[in-house]
C-alpha cells in the first residue's frame, strides 16, 4: 500500500513537471509568432519609423535611425539644411512649384548605385567629377579601387553611370522612397565665377566657344569683329551675365546644366533630399555620406587642392565691373538657391 502510494505521488510530480514544460513550450511558441507579426520597431528622432531589417543597414536607416542613441552633431547639421529647403519651399510655393510633375528628363542628372541604396544628384562646378569618379568606384563590381585612377572625362561619359531617368515610373518612385539621396551645392555666384571661367577662358573649350561664345558675343557686344564672331574664345564676364539675364536666353532653351540653377537640376522642392552637402565642408560631408553608405572605412572622397580654384576673393573681383542694375537682375535669377541653402547675400554687392 505504501509503494503503491508513493508510486502515485511521483506520476503526479512528472505530469506537474510535464505539463509547466508544455505551457513554457507554447508560450515560446506564441512569443515567437507574436515577434514574426509584430516586429521590433525602433522610432528614429525625425518621425519616421524603420523596422529593423536582418543584415546590413541601409544608408537611409543609419541616417534617420542611426545606431548610437544620442544624434551627432553632423545629423543635427544635416537636419537643419534640411529642413532650410523644406522652408524655403513653403515660403517661395507660387514660384518654386509652378510644375508639380517631374518628366524622366527632369531626373537626368540622378545618379543611382543600386548596391548601396544612394542617389546623387550632381551638379556641375561642385566637385561633381570627383563624385562621378566616387560613384564609379561603388558601382564598378571591383574594377575600380581608387577614385582618382579614373581620368576626369571617363568620369563624365554618361554610359559609365546610371541616372533615374532609364527606369520605369514604379522603379523610379520606388528608389525614391527607399534610397537616400543627397547632392551637393556651392555659393551661388562662385560657382558662376567657375563656370565662366572653365568654359570661357580656357582656349581648349571650343565647343563652349562655338556653341555659346559666338551668341553671346553677337547679342551683347555692339561692333564685333568677324574673327570675334566667328570663334566666341574672348566672351567677357559682363557680357556671361547679360547673356544670362536676358529674357530672350531662357525662352530660347534652358541654361547649360554648368550655369543652371541647382534648383532646377535637382528640383529640390519636389525630390525630398536626405543629405545636403556643400563645397565649403566638401571633405567632412562626403565622407559622411561614405559613413552611411558602409564604405567609410576602405573608401576616403579624394582630397587635393586645386591652386586654380575660384575663390570667393576672385568671386569679388569679377563682380566689380558688373552694374548695381545687372547685379540684382543676376541675384533674381539664382536667388531660390541663396535662400534655399542658406548663403547669405555677398557684402560685394550692390542690389539696387
Amino acid at each position: 500500500m505504501k509503494q503503491a502510494l508513493l508510486e502515485v505521488m511521483r506520476m503526479n510530480k512528472i505530469c506537474r513537471m510535464v505539463l509547466v514544460t508544455c505551457l513554457g513550450s507554447f508560450a515560446l511558441v506564441i512569443f515567437y509568432f507574436q515577434s514574426m507579426l509584430h516586429p521590433v520597431i525602433r522610432r528614429n528622432p525625425f518621425g519616421m519609423d524603420i523596422c529593423c531589417r536582418k543584415g546590413s543597414r541601409s544608408p537611409l536607416q543609419e541616417l534617420y535611425n542611426p545606431t548610437q542613441l544620442e544624434l551627432s552633431s553632423t545629423a543635427i547639421l544635416h537636419q537643419i539644411r534640411r529642413d532650410q529647403v523644406t522652408d524655403t519651399c513653403r515660403t517661395n510655393s507660387l514660384s518654386s512649384r509652378k510644375r508639380r510633375v517631374l518628366t524622366p528628363n527632369d531626373l537626368k542628372h540622378l545618379v543611382v548605385d543600386e548596391d548601396h541604396e544612394l542617389i546623387y544628384c550632381y551638379v556641375p562646378k561642385v566637385a561633381c567629377t570627383n563624385w562621378k569618379r566616387v560613384m564609379m568606384v561603388l558601382t564598378g563590381k571591383g574594377k575600380y579601387s581608387d577614385p582618382m585612377e579614373i581620368p576626369a572625362n571617363e568620369a563624365h561619359v554618361s554610359s559609365n553611370l546610371k541616372t533615374l531617368n532609364q527606369y520605369s515610373i514604379p522603379e523610379i518612385n520606388h528608389r525614391l522612397k527607399n534610397y537616400m539621396k543627397f547632392l551637393f551645392v556651392r555659393e551661388p555666384f562662385e560657382r558662376l565665377v567657375s563656370a565662366y571661367r572653365n568654359k570661357f577662358t580656357q582656349k581648349y573649350n571650343t565647343s563652349f566657344h562655338k556653341r555659346y561664345g559666338t551668341k553671346i558675343v553677337k547679342r551683347q557686344r555692339k561692333n564685333a569683329t568677324q574673327e570675334a564672331l566667328h570663334k566666341g574664345d574672348d566672351v567677357k564676364f559682363e557680357e556671361f551675365v547679360a547673356y544670362l539675364i536676358d529674357p530672350h536666353t531662357q525662352k530660347e532653351e534652358p541654361f547649360n546644366e554648368h550655369w543652371q540653377t541647382v534648383y532646377s537640376l535637382c528640383h529640390p522642392c519636389h525630390i525630398h533630399y536626405d543629405l545636403i552637402g556643400k563645397y565649403e565642408t566638401l571633405e567632412e560631408d562626403s565622407n559622411y555620406v561614405l559613413q552611411l553608405a558602409g564604405v567609410g572605412n576602405y573608401l576616403k572622397f579624394p582630397t587635393y587642392a586645386k591652386s586654380t580654384r575660384t575663390t570667393d576673393e576672385m568671386t569679388t573681383e569679377f563682380f566689380q565691373n558688373i552694374s548695381s542694375e545687372h547685379q540684382t537682375q543676376l541675384y533674381e535669377v539664382y536667388k531660390l538657391d541663396f535662400l534655399m541653402f542658406n548663403y547669405s547675400v555677398p557684402s560685394y554687392l550692390k542690389l539696387e
